[in-house]
């Protein structure tokens, strides 16, 4: 059997400012029940920023390796193409980001309302929040720009 080969080439990439080595696309919202389906991009062999998650997600790896790392830099986990995981929400802060040599491509559904992600300095800090309403906003703009 052929192997699966991802093609984003279609996909309109954004990005968001202070968010380095991250890309996303939002492919819809379900403000009624709470759910907001992402796709995230990751940059090969690169961290994006420290972060928590303060809302229940379930991920599907799309294409490459989806890393997780421990707040100081550590490797913690490698999801490997077509793992599914079911991530409640946790105080215990990480990093994420893609394999040794390609962009790790994410499904995240997002279940939840209000804060959904606290983004925290390396000095355990926060310094930010994403929540609901700025993925609305996102949402809003990313369909704009594609008119």
């Amino acid at each position: 059997m052929p192997a699966f080969h991802f093609d984003d080439s279609n996909i309109r990439w954004n990005t968001l400012e202070g968010f380095e080595h991250l890309s996303y696309s939002i492919l819809d919202i379900d403000e009624r029940n709470g759910i907001i389906d992402v796709l995230f991009k990751f940059a090969a062999n690169r961290q994006i920023v420290l972060h928590r998650h303060k809302a229940l997600n379930h991920l599907l790896v799309v294409q490459g390796e989806h890393r997780l790392y421990h707040a100081d830099g550590r490797l913690k986990e490698i999801r490997p193409v077509g793992r599914y995981t079911v991530s409640p929400p946790s105080d215990e802060p990480h990093r994420e980001g893609g394999g040794a040599e390609q962009d790790a491509v994410v499904f995240f559904s997002i279940r939840g309302d209000g804060l959904l992600y606290e983004i925290l300095g390396d000095d355990l800090q926060p310094i930010g929040t994403l929540g609901k309403e700025d993925f609305v906003a996102l949402y809003a703009a990313q369909q704009s720009a594609a008119k």
